[in-house]
């Protein structure tokens, strides 16, 4: 039996809007299995010029007030849901980067079935016969554009035969919640709306990425598929009248037409099962006792308004212990309180200057879909990612987790700073240099050959998931305070003085113009892999530095054997510095410049230097040999790690 009521207001609505053709019967609309292009555009999309008929209006209030089109189409009987197919038309710029596929949100919102043919490229990339039926995981970092996404996740999950969603409570999961439950529910792969640590908000990023059955990010061959698929896409299929409640934790079931079994959406409380996970790697008793004891140290953890915030809440102040008030900015917002969700020493002000204070022992810092962390000791003590990871690394028996697995291996990515070999050499633990982006890591873990990992770019983590893990790497460094009953300070100068220090910085040049930073990379290329680029010297102040080695990195996978070339431009000298320049694609405009350096010094007087003075004479190498100042016209870069 119809809703005659909702047939009704969307009649007015069509009138008001200058429509007086009368409409087709609700019954007449849902009986159309395959639709012009022109009858159905999902989400937003305004009807074009000379549109003004009954399929551009319907396509624009269908797209435009999705409660409506729920209403209209709905039936109050149980008859089955009906699945559409719907052509389209591709777009060329659907090439998922490192880390998924990021645009503007207007992106999104104004290119018609912008987002539909990306959603459908990632399920058309996965085999039919492991599709039916199957597991999926869907999250999302709560920024602006979430809960609509999601929906229309869920409409065409259901019409490409996948069988049971698994979805955080209000759509909301952090990133390695969302690895860590595809692992738990051995599912075929998750689909996580996240731009990461780039803006939010209406005028903000969005971003889609897709991660296989380990948890993982996908290789690159996957996303080359997908975006092979994206290039040539005609239709997809959707259940547009398929409406899911996303607040309530439990199972929804829905019958869909020519489907055999129900299709089943889970909202789950991820935070309870990620912290569980974590009750398996961790002492919590041991926690619990730093954070609440009775000698207990004072922490402060900033969620900057991103997913990570429930989190913190859940496991650090009710579990084990630490003050309500120690956790701030713990509430997910869809523009991120209107701050940059980027855990670095620019944008993390707010945790920056309450440590500056000397008020906490310990600080951290989470980007917006939890998987980044930055790290803080007393009077705001900087511990860089790449140091991170090493510390991490010397003391990681204090973890319990690795006294039960063992240590298999670790890695870096190739920017990321050589402190981490000077614990694997000492340690004679397997190292391998990666390219930069988290999907590298995981065939290793897959193979059995990698423990621990981290990345330049404020990224951590081990094989209990296949994504890099802020929370999990903040409970790290606990658990070192804990057994080492030292401060952050002194764990990492008495690392200094063990292994040396390896000076660090990177300047990111952002939304530079592309054609200008591709014509900077290929000249400096051309220069840099002459033969007769070898050997020369660059005198700077009263140090002079000699080429040993310089390349565009190549890496090849001791798993599978597949090559990643063009990784980056490499200049390494004979006292083991090196110039690293990359062009990023995980911005959403534009290009990124990344300049690297890094300098190993061992005596011991000499590694309390401020980085930026002790590397000034290879930044200005750098920027010579490159040009790139007067390549891009940037005075200045956009930020300094």
């Amino acid at each position: 039996m119809r809703n005659p009521s909702s047939v009704t207001l969307l009649r007015r609505l069509f009138i008001f809007g200058g429509l007086t053709t009368p409409l087709p019967a609700a019954g007449m609309c849902r009986a159309a299995i395959r639709l012009p292009s022109s009858t159905l555009a999902f989400p937003f999309s305004a009807p074009r010029e000379g549109e003004r008929s009954v399929t551009g209006l319907l396509s624009f209030f269908l797209s435009s007030f999705s409660s409506f089109s729920f209403l209209f189409f709905h039936n109050m009987d149980d008859s089955p849901l009906q699945v559409l197919t719907v052509p389209t038309t591709p777009y060329p710029d659907q090439r998922p980067g490192t880390s998924g596929l990021r645009k503007k949100v207007l992106v999104f919102q104004t290119k018609q079935n912008y987002l539909q043919n990306f959603i459908q490229s990632i399920f058309s990339s996965i085999d039919l016969r492991d599709r039916q039926g199957s597991t999926m995981v869907v999250g999302g970092d709560g920024r602006y554009f979430n809960t609509t996404a999601i929906q229309v996740i869920v409409q065409m999950a259901a019409a490409n035969g996948v069988g049971h969603l698994v979805i955080g409570q209000n759509g909301i999961m952090s990133t390695p919640a969302v690895s860590s439950v595809i692992r738990k529910f051995k599912a075929i792969g998750g689909i996580l709306l996240t731009a990461s640590h780039n803006p939010g908000g209406p005028d903000g990023d969005f971003g889609i990425k897709f991660n296989i059955a380990n948890g993982g990010p996908a290789p690159e061959a996957v996303t080359e598929k997908i975006f092979r698929i994206s290039r040539s896409i005609e239709e997809f299929t959707i259940c547009p009248e398929l409406r899911v409640d996303l607040t309530t934790i439990g199972k929804q079931s829905f019958d869909l037409e020519n489907k055999f079994k129900p299709f089943t959406v889970e909202i789950m409380d991820s935070v309870e099962s990620y912290a569980n996970m974590l009750r398996n790697i961790f002492d919590f008793a041991l926690l619990k006792e730093l954070l609440s004891g009775e000698n207990h140290i004072r922490i402060r953890l900033d969620a900057m308004h991103g997913v990570t915030g429930p989190y913190v809440k859940r496991i650090l102040c009710e579990e084990l212990g630490s003050p309500a008030n120690s956790a701030i900015n713990c509430i997910p917002q869809e523009d991120f309180g209107g701050q940059h969700p980027d855990p670095s020493l620019t944008y993390a002000v707010d945790l920056v200057e309450s440590m500056k204070s000397g008020q906490y022992d310990f600080g951290a810092a989470f980007d917006g879909d939890g998987d980044r962390n930055m790290i803080l000791g007393k009077h705001g003590f900087f511990i860089s990612p790449s140091d991170s990871v090493a510390v991490i690394a010397a003391n990681i028996f204090c973890i319990p987790y690795f006294q039960h697995m063992g240590v298999r291996g670790f890695a870096r990515s190739m920017p990321t700073s050589g402190a981490l070999d000077n614990v694997a050499k000492a340690t004679k633990i397997q190292l391998y240099e990666t390219p930069t982006g988290w999907k590298f890591f995981g065939n290793l873990m897959d193979a059995g050959r990698l423990s621990l990992c981290g990345e330049e770019s404020f990224g951590t983590g081990s094989d209990h998931i296949r994504e890099k893990d802020g929370l999990w790497a903040v409970l790290a460094w606990l658990s070192i305070l804990a057994t080492r009953k030292q401060s952050v300070e002194e764990v990492m100068v008495e690392h200094w003085r063990t292994y040396g220090r390896n000076y660090y910085t990177r300047y990111d040049y952002e939304e530079v113009d592309i054609d200008a930073a591709v014509e900077m990379m290929l000249e400096l290329e051309v220069m840099i892999t002459d033969k007769a680029f070898i050997g020369q010297t660059f005198n700077a102040g009263e140090k002079t530095y000699e080429v040993e080695k310089a390349d565009n990195f190549e890496y090849s996978d001791p798993v599978d054997g597949s090559i990643s070339r063009n990784q980056g431009l490499r200049i390494m000298f004979k006292d083991g510095s090196r110039i690293v320049f990359r062009l990023s694609g995980t911005g959403s405009s534009g290009a990124t410049v990344r300049l690297y350096i890094d300098s190993y010094e061992k005596d011991l007087n000499q590694i309390f230097q401020d980085p930026q003075v002790k590397l000034a004479e290879l930044v200005s190498i750098a920027l010579k040999l490159s040009q790139l100042q007067e390549r891009t016209g940037r005075s200045s870069p956009s930020v300094i790690t």
